[in-house]
């Protein structure tokens, strides 16, 4: 899964554009502007994001990712699915201050022409948090993790949008029941893998 490019001046242009993008979206406006707060020249939005508003996401979510990698090399948390919980709880305090941005970004994958982008970005994402969260494994649990949690970090962020909850309580609290409900579904596929080991044909 490759990355979107990486530079300290894409990094530095996306936190500058941040506070534009409630009211301008992820746009070459709302760039330009950023550039501008910090002295850098309106022309370069072109230069820094030739591919235009998916990119610009597309970097947000990766350098959300870096950094959340960063945050969780603090944790204490031993258990895995504590630490899941954890690293999500992290990300999300983070975003906090850019929820809008976070909702509009949605928006620009929602496109058509975006979803292959929006499927890398999700993907990177779901293996960051696994990574993060100290999940190291190369086998084909290393699929299943992943695709499980895709779809409770999916509805966790969509539940995470409405939330009003101080410290994102109920967001949190929604993450344990999911997960919760996914440590039910492993031991289920744990019982039945002695009789339906990885190649066999019926």
């Amino acid at each position: 899964m490759a990355h979107p490019e990486r530079s300290a001046e894409r990094d530095a242009a996306v936190d500058a554009m941040l506070a534009h993008v409630p009211f301008d979206g992820w746009t070459r406006k709302a760039l330009a502007m950023g550039l501008a707060d910090i002295g850098q020249p309106e022309d370069d939005a072109d230069l820094l994001f030739p591919l235009g508003a998916a990119d610009m996401v597309a970097t947000f979510c990766d350098l959300t990712d870096r950094r959340m990698e960063e945050a969780a090399a603090a944790l204490t948390e031993t258990r895995l699915s504590k630490r899941v919980k954890a690293v999500i709880a992290l990300r999300f305090a983070a975003l906090q201050p850019h929820k809008e941005a976070v909702r509009r970004a949605l928006g620009v994958f929602a496109l058509p022409g975006n979803a292959r982008t929006a499927a890398g970005c999700t993907a990177r994402t779901v293996d960051s948090i696994w990574y993060a969260a100290g999940d190291r494994s190369s086998d084909f649990s290393w699929y299943t993790k992943r695709a499980i949690l895709t779809g409770v970090y999916a509805a966790s962020l969509l539940y995470w949008l409405r939330d009003n909850s101080e410290d994102d309580a109920e967001t949190l609290a929604f993450v344990d029941r999911r997960l919760a409900g996914v440590a039910r579904f492993g031991q289920l596929t744990a019982r039945f893998k002695p009789r339906f080991p990885l190649g066999a044909h019926a």
